[in-house]
């Protein structure tokens, strides 16, 4: 091969704006490879035309992909590139709306207090009947999943047909954001009294709830998307805690009014948390 072609990686470091150290890197990964490795001293060279494919190597990485990912989107070609840049940049903008919002939300409980912006009260919550089907999501498999679960059970309702005894709600396990999954329940109550459903499918059961107390909130608007619904939560658990009461239970978003649309100036939500007197010691 002649040399005088190539690049040598000192060279090569300067014209593609890479260290040494990370073209070293990309070479043993698979990422970037060396059109030429002396067999004595090991030094490495590059063709001129692999100048660009660095600053794109250099250009994927700033934009935090990983390795692997950015190795397979070299090799899927330009069409595929570009659908994936374009992906990476809508998740961008998802995640700093995200943060947009959660800044906001803090400053104003930092100036104004959660109590300001969500009156809490308790209230007694029925014993229910309800149909039930839960899966373990994270914040962007919860909105399909509750989707595909109502489909489901209004469907089934439909066939009974059953009598509606309250409004759908969803009953979370734990956490459920962009970073963690948790169980999360989908709930529609009907009367007890009335026709019950038969022929379930497979992840969908019926399940009896007692009687509760309900520590609760309304939101509505833009406030009942998220990430804005998260500060709804975070109230209600400091007036739980700030009231001296026990958590009884998962906690509840009940849909009072729902178009369908997450941020819709006509939704109507109420985040409803069981409590219990805390237990003596």
């Amino acid at each position: 091969m002649d040399r005088k072609s190539l690049l040598p990686i000192g060279q090569f470091s300067q014209a593609s704006g890479l260290s040494i150290t990370a073209l070293r890197h990309y070479d043993a990964s698979g990422v970037l490879v060396p059109a030429f490795v002396d067999p004595v001293s090991g030094y490495r060279y590059f063709r001129r035309d692999q100048v660009r494919t660095a600053q794109s190597v250099r250009a994927l990485r700033r934009l935090d992909i990983p390795v692997e990912e950015v190795r397979r989107l070299l090799d899927g070609g330009q069409e595929a590139l570009a659908t994936a840049l374009r992906a990476h940049l809508a998740a961008a903008e998802r995640r700093l709306e995200t943060q947009r919002s959660l800044v906001h939300g803090l400053l104003s409980r930092m100036t104004e207090g959660a109590d300001m912006t969500h009156h809490v009260t308790a209230r007694q919550g029925p014993a229910e009947r309800i149909l039930v089907v839960g899966a373990a999501v994270d914040n962007s498999g919860l909105d399909p999943f509750l989707r595909r679960a109502y489909q489901e059970m209004y469907a089934v309702a439909g066939r009974g047909p059953l009598t509606f005894a309250g409004p759908a709600f969803v009953r979370f396990h734990g956490v459920c954001d962009d970073e963690n999954e948790t169980l999360v329940e989908a709930c529609l109550p009907f009367w007890e009294d009335g026709a019950q459903p038969a022929g379930l499918p497979e992840g969908m059961n019926v399940r009896d709830l007692p009687e509760s107390t309900l520590a609760c909130t309304r939101i509505e608007g833009a406030a009942a998307a998220f990430p804005r619904i998260l500060g709804a939560y975070d109230a209600v658990a400091d007036w739980i805690s700030e009231h001296g009461f026990a958590f009884a239970g998962p906690v509840r978003m009940i849909y009072r009014r729902w178009t369908g649309t997450p941020d819709d100036p006509g939704n109507r939500l109420e985040i409803a948390w069981p409590i219990d007197e805390p237990a003596d010691d």
